[in-house]
């Protein structure tokens, strides 16, 4: 149940950055399909779940450094390589360079955050 409620809470935040962020965009034509929203959020969450930890265990005197800024950069690179592979997989997301990139995971961030929110406090509300 955590997974699906996890996909569909990045499916909600992709959206949100699809609709907010000029260069970022489902299928090119403005139109959203529920199942390649889907196929995007799960994506985006295999690559978090994945790679993000190696990047950042690689990276991590430089998020000392940056005093953790530099999890915006790391987070716009995942954006990309999300839009990299669903391209692959025919998906129709888009990512259009690092700028579209950055704001859209500046996005993804405030909504998870609030989203995260919200699924914790109806989770506490059970137990």
């Amino acid at each position: 149940m955590t997974l699906l409620l996890r996909i569909i809470g990045n499916a909600i935040a992709l959206y949100a950055a699809a609709t907010l962020v000029d260069g970022i965009d489902f299928a090119g034509d403005g139109r959203v399909d529920i199942v390649s929203l889907l196929a995007v959020a799960l994506i985006f969450g295999v690559v978090n779940a994945v790679i993000k930890p190696f990047v950042k265990a690689a990276t991590c005197p430089v998020y000392v450094i940056t005093l953790g800024l530099f999890t915006l950069v790391v987070n716009a690179l995942m954006l990309l390589l999300t839009g990299w592979l669903a391209g692959l997989f025919n998906v129709g997301f888009r990512v259009e360079g690092f700028g579209a990139a950055f704001w859209g995971a500046i996005v993804i961030s405030i909504v998870s955050f609030f989203l995260s929110l919200f699924i914790s406090s109806e989770r506490d509300k059970k137990d």
